[in-house]
């Protein structure tokens, strides 16, 4: 039994062709809002992912009018607080560990992305090797103008693409990046007529899949050690910046306004 195509995912479709492994979001009930489930879900499919010598291409995509809605922020706003703090710790890696088992994946990965791809799921498409964007899509992090701040370890990656201006730019003032400026500051590698992403994406595959597959691991391995030396001790402590913004006054009140469709009023708190 192979279980990265036996499993019965619930949340994810797995799809192969050939050397060429398709992952889709699958939570249309939620916009692909990335809950407990999707998140457990992916990085499952990740880890199974990692080494296997007969895959060398993953592309990763959504719908096929949108990415992700993100973090599944009802969800969060919902649940009860945790009894001790070091569990909370331990329950908001999920985040991170997704991205990570993502980052670790040998084969050459392309995300292809349509409509909108927010917060979560935009930290998820930039740890991809290489992003397609319909001409509609666009990226965006809200959550420094919803009172937290961005992590899954995500800015050293927006860092080595944009640059730290536009990495600044684009995380604090939490404005939509549409496909064109995604281009232009390296978070998009190919821009297509819309519902195209996934042809390109699949041509993408194609590519990498006619290279010889030991150099281009190297090459992969090789070039991501260069971008990322130095982000763990530069970004370790994001998980407990969290923490700390996730039990502010002016992150429930930031929930709470984007739930209820209104203007925050933040106090520093």
């Amino acid at each position: 039994m192979d279980r990265l195509f036996d499993e019965a995912w619930k949340t994810v479709r797995v799809e192969r062709s050939g050397p060429i492994v398709e992952v889709a979001l699958h939570r249309p009930e939620a916009r692909n809002a990335l809950d407990n489930a999707l998140m457990e879900e992916l990085t499952e499919v990740a880890r199974l992912l990692r080494l296997r010598s007969d895959v060398l291409a993953v592309i990763l995509t959504g719908s096929p009018t949108y990415f992700s809605a993100g973090a599944d922020l009802k969800s969060a706003g919902e649940r009860n607080a945790r009894p001790t703090l070091i569990e909370t710790r331990e329950a908001i890696m999920r985040g991170p560990d997704l991205c990570q088992a993502w980052a670790e994946i040998e084969p050459v990965t392309v995300a292809a992305i349509e409509g909108y791809c927010i917060g979560g799921g935009c930290a998820l498409a930039v740890v991809c090797d290489f992003r397609v964007m319909g001409r509609d899509a666009y990226m965006r992090l809200p959550e420094v103008p919803l009172g937290m701040n961005m992590s899954w370890r995500t800015l050293p990656r927006l860092v080595a693409l944009a640059g730290p201006a536009r990495a600044k730019r684009f995380v604090m003032f939490g404005e939509a990046a549409d496909a064109a400026v995604c281009l232009d500051w390296g978070l998009c590698d190919e821009l297509v007529e819309d519902g195209q992403a996934l042809a390109a994406a699949r041509r993408w595959a194609d590519k990498v899949a006619a290279l010889p597959p030991l150099p281009v691991r190297m090459t992969k391995e090789a070039i991501s050690a260069i971008a990322s030396a130095g982000a763990h001790a530069a970004i370790y402590m994001d998980r407990d910046q969290f923490l700390l913004t996730s039990r502010s006054a002016d992150y429930r009140e930031g929930v709470r306004a984007f739930l209820e469709k209104r203007e925050p009023r933040f106090s520093g708190d």
